[in-house]
């Protein structure tokens, strides 16, 4: 089982909204609602940065707060950032059935390796993969590709688990199986029934049926 973390494994929305807000507040900026943010979480600071400032990466001040917000955040990971509910119950299955589960995301790879530690679960995950130079990040497959061979599995004996359309894609082009995740941030972009994913589940318990 492999799992995308951002708004599938972990709910790391309120730290990243509290990042996001730290910039504004030095920009003389009131924070905005946690909600705003939730959102467009899993998009990382591409997403923030659009609903903080309402700029993009093409903007001339968007490097520059990418770094504040990156900086607040790394402060900050494991503030309020938590497993979604039921997904303790879940992974713990998992390993009573032999199963072992995995991390493969777009979030940098020295955010995400800090953050699992905070959280207990980096020992726990088989493989942890996140965004590094001279691996393209998904939707382009590469990462799961590359997380399969670590594992000694071919794709098509997993499962991927995402939140975002990008998941999806990026499993389908690895040929591998794949979960869309409705508990996470699917409020940003295509709704979540268009994405072509082999099944759609609702809460992290309704992974104990891929057991079965």
């Amino acid at each position: 089982m492999l799992f995308d973390l951002d708004g599938t494994l972990v709910d790391t929305a309120p730290d990243l909204g509290h990042a996001a807000n730290l910039v504004r507040a030095e920009e003389g900026l009131a924070p905005l609602p946690a909600a705003d943010y939730r959102p467009v979480a899993s998009a990382g600071a591409r997403g923030l940065l659009k609903v903080a400032f309402g700029i993009g990466p093409d903007h001339a001040s968007f490097p520059a707060r990418r770094e504040k917000f990156l900086a607040h955040y790394r402060a900050s990971l494991s503030r309020e950032s938590r497993l979604f509910d039921g997904m303790e119950a879940a992974l713990a299955a998992f390993e009573r059935a032999g199963v072992r589960w995995g991390i493969v995301t777009n979030k940098p790879q020295w955010l995400t390796e800090p953050l699992l530690e905070d959280l207990a679960l980096a020992r726990r995950s088989a493989v942890t993969l996140g965004a590094m130079e001279g691996l393209k990040p998904k939707p382009a497959p590469d990462s799961l590709l590359r997380a399969c061979a670590m594992l000694g599995l071919a794709p098509a004996d997993c499962v991927y688990v995402g939140d975002d359309l990008r998941d999806v894609s990026a499993a389908r082009a690895a040929g591998m199986p794949v979960v869309a995740a409705g508990w996470g941030y699917v409020g940003f972009g295509e709704p979540i029934e268009t994405w072509n994913a082999d099944a759609i589940l609702h809460a992290p318990g309704d992974l104990l049926g891929l057991l079965a």
